[in-house]
């Protein structure tokens, strides 16, 4: 038999209807964000009217008149600062556990671990305190800061890193680099798929963060698009109805962005992820 001739008998067996199924469930678990986003297209009279009437104003009202821009900006620093500042401490600290062996090592690993079940709304008082000793609340750096340890990357980094060859390591060494070079340029480009996961983990996790925003601003310039969100909806836009299509294009200004992330990193995200997991 020619090595790429196809064994009929013992081939599997197509199911038809199998993608038309994978595609339906896809399209139900999809149709509340493609329903938001109709919605966020039509007037607030054909909305509650039954009918059907296209317009961009709930956009421009949202953009103009309420300030989602400003929020959408202070989002992406916010959201954008965490994730790399993030990164670059869960790449060191993993990198320290999974290739140096140094007093109290495993004590510091498990205390990394250990702040994985430690809910966090218990650190908000604390780091609330902080900061206002501090003069930091109202700033980015107030939120920015509370948010650039994240222990899952660290654990999930440092077991990713000790699957990779220490002879790499060495002959780096070997050849005169230093332990940041080695990081910098051994580590960090074979370890691309896990950090790319863990980038995309930290920026949603930064962007759908509502309650320490909530916390920790209270001028409206500094709003992310969370806090701006629930304020569009606490307002009530509309005299005596709330203005569903307003809040709908204000929701759908702000799932966009982390969207556009997944599809751009979905590939590196599924990859990092599964070869992660069997390190």
């Amino acid at each position: 038999m020619k090595p790429d001739t196809i064994d009929t008998a013992t081939a599997v067996p197509v199911i038809p209807d199998l993608g038309a199924l994978a595609l339906a469930a896809g399209l139900l678990f999809l149709s509340p964000v493609l329903y938001s986003i109709w919605m966020s297209f039509q007037t607030t009279d054909a909305y509650y009217g039954g009918t059907v009437d296209f317009t961009f104003r709930n956009y421009q009202v949202a953009f103009g008149q309420y300030n989602f821009a400003r929020y959408l900006l202070n989002s992406v620093i916010v959201s954008g600062a965490v994730t790399l500042i993030g990164l670059a401490v869960a790449t060191m600290a993993a990198f320290a556990f999974a290739r140096y062996d140094f007093p109290g090592g495993n004590l510091m690993f498990a205390a990394v671990v250990a702040t994985l079940m430690i809910p966090s709304h218990i650190t908000l008082i604390p780091n609330y305190l902080t900061l206002a000793r501090a003069g930091l609340l109202d700033t980015y750096s107030g939120l920015i800061l509370p948010a650039i340890s994240n222990g899952f990357a660290a654990f999930f980094l440092r077991q990713y890193i000790r699957g990779i060859p220490r002879a790499l390591d060495e002959a780096a060494y070997m050849d005169g680099a230093n332990a940041l070079q080695v990081l910098w340029r051994v580590i960090v480009p074979i370890s691309k798929p896990a950090i790319l996961s863990m980038g995309l983990y930290i920026f949603i996790g930064e962007w759908n963060n509502y309650i320490w925003p909530l916390v920790a601003i209270g001028r409206e310039d500094m709003y992310t698009l969370q806090v701006g969100l629930a304020r569009l909806y606490r307002i009530n836009p509309g005299e005596d109805v709330i203005d569903w299509p307003l809040v709908m294009a204000a929701s759908t200004i702000t799932i966009l962005p982390v969207l556009l992330g997944f599809f751009l990193v979905e590939r590196h995200l599924v990859r990092g992820i599964m070869m992660g997991a069997v390190k």
